[in-house]
């Protein structure tokens, strides 16, 4: 099993970054939360996997802090949360607010999560309410615009695309999104790069 994954990153996505590791690149499915951590590509990425293999699928999982990877393993553990649901659920909210959320029950939180329902919130409130790890509060090494939700990672992984510096893509996401720009990528991303300019 491949626990841990360091190379240079050739690619990054919102949702998945490629390392090259001995002249293999690894396709690793990420949270948004592992993806803002990001260096540059060409940057050489220490990744902790987890290996997921199903009889037809081999998946890599990568996460930049032991607390989102040791979330990740207890939210497929519980019934109904494949990997696939328990990337979402890390990449709409933080490790340690997704502990509290579930120690304190709060079902109401859980359920704004997209992809989350109100039995899949109650199942891991039920299931992993006294299993959870304590969370070390490890952060990644370079800064994060926590409060971003999905769409405007995805608007502001567009506008760096593009050349931007990151300060002011930051800048001019959340401006669109507080001058009302609607919550789809594209109205928000036109309205983005407006302001950025």
């Amino acid at each position: 099993m491949i626990a841990l994954l360091r190379g240079v990153l050739l690619e990054k996505h919102p949702n998945q970054a490629v390392v090259e590791a001995g002249g293999v690149g690894y396709d690793v499915t990420i949270p948004v939360s592992t993806y803002t951590h990001l260096p540059e590509t060409g940057a050489e990425v220490r990744l902790r996997i987890h290996t997921h293999v199903r009889e037809d699928v081999l998946a890599l999982y990568g996460f930049l802090t032991q607390d989102e990877k040791a979330l990740f393993e207890k939210l497929i553990g519980v019934s109904g949360i494949g990997p696939t649901l328990a990337v979402k659920v890390l990449s709409g909210v933080t490790a340690v607010d997704l502990v509290n959320a579930i120690r304190r029950s709060e079902v109401e939180r859980l359920v704004r999560i997209p992809g989350v329902g109100k039995k899949t919130a109650e199942r891991m409130v039920v299931e992993l309410r006294d299993k959870l790890p304590a969370v070390t509060g490890e952060e990644p090494a370079t800064p994060a615009a926590e409060a971003l939700a999905p769409v405007e990672q995805d608007v502001l992984s567009a506008l760096l695309n593009l050349g931007c510096g990151r300060p002011q893509a930051e800048a001019a996401v959340r401006k669109a999104k507080t001058a009302g720009a609607p919550a789809e990528f594209e109205p928000l991303f036109r309205r983005a790069l407006e302001l950025v300019r």
